[in-house]
C-alpha cells in the first residue's frame, strides 16, 4: 500500500481514507491509483 501511495503521489493515510468506503474518492484519485497499479482504463461505446 505504501508503494502504491508513493507511485500515485498520495500519502499512505490519504490513500487508506480514499479507499475506506466511508468516502467517495474523486475520479482524479482513482485514476492516480489505477495508473500506479499499472492498469489502463478504456471507454468503449455500448452497442446500439
Amino acid at each position: 500500500m505504501s508503494q502504491v501511495a508513493r507511485d500515485a503521489g498520495l500519502s499512505r493515510e490519504s490513500l487508506y481514507k480514499a479507499l475506506s468506503g466511508e468516502r467517495n474518492p474523486g475520479f482524479d484519485t482513482i485514476l492516480k491509483v489505477v495508473h500506479a497499479l499499472g492498469i489502463e482504463l478504456h471507454a468503449v461505446p455500448r452497442p446500439g
